[in-house]
């Protein structure tokens, strides 16, 4: 569904104060029956006021462009946790899913440790599993985030299948070299930059979290 685009009237209103001056303009020459030197003054000005507010409002429609449109992801929501973790960090997933969710654009989630899928969560894709591509590995290694803008612009989105197929914004962010939380967005350069580093935060407390409760567990236990 399109997002509505709250500046179109404002964007508008040079044109229509401008056109709307200019008819006023020419009645106003119309009607007069003797025209005074100082009223053709006028009226000279006065159309050149109308052009140059009609000529901003065209500019304007070229140089604000609409906001990217959302679409509906594909897929059903729900939210799923690694049953036998600990509590604690069931928790602590939960919550940070919960902010990820409702105070980003982010519409699907999914944290990723030590090679197993912990949760998912927002709108679900078909696959459920996580098998790093190029990208992720990439993440993982440098330990840095990497934000797709608009994916479907990215040959690499092919190894995102575990998110829903029509995702069109995707940031990596790493839970340092054993994880990462993968986040999707159903709009195009739609995180700002409060937003990535709001993530980055989240992800940080996540990680020490996840560091503190399964590092010491062999990782076929998690």
């Amino acid at each position: 569904m399109a997002k509505p685009d709250r500046n179109r009237v404002l964007r508008l209103l040079p044109i229509v104060v401008g056109g709307l001056a200019g008819f006023l303009l020419l009645i106003n020459r119309l009607l007069t029956p003797q025209l005074t030197d100082s009223q053709a003054r006028s009226d000279a000005l006065g159309v050149i006021i109308s052009a140059v507010l009609i000529l901003t409002g065209l500019l304007w429609q070229q140089v604000q462009p609409r906001s990217p449109d959302a679409v509906d992801l594909i897929g059903e929501e729900g939210f799923e946790l690694k049953p036998d973790l600990p509590q604690d960090v069931k928790t602590e997933l939960a919550w940070a899913s919960h902010l990820l969710l409702t105070n980003t654009v982010t519409r699907s989630l999914v944290v990723y440790y030590q090679g197993k899928v912990l949760l998912r969560r927002g709108i679900l894709g078909v696959n459920p599993e996580v098998k790093p591509g190029p990208i992720l590995q990439r993440v993982l290694e440098k330990q840095k985030p990497v934000y797709l803008v608009d994916l479907k612009a990215y040959p690499g989105k092919i190894e995102f299948v575990y998110l829903p197929e029509n995702t069109q914004g995707v940031i990596c962010q790493p839970l340092g070299n054993k994880g990462a939380i993968i986040l999707g967005a159903n709009t195009p350069r739609s995180y700002t930059k409060q937003d990535e580093t709001w993530i980055e935060g989240i992800a940080e407390k996540i990680e020490n979290t996840l560091s503190n409760c399964l590092d010491n567990v062999a990782p076929a236990e998690i």
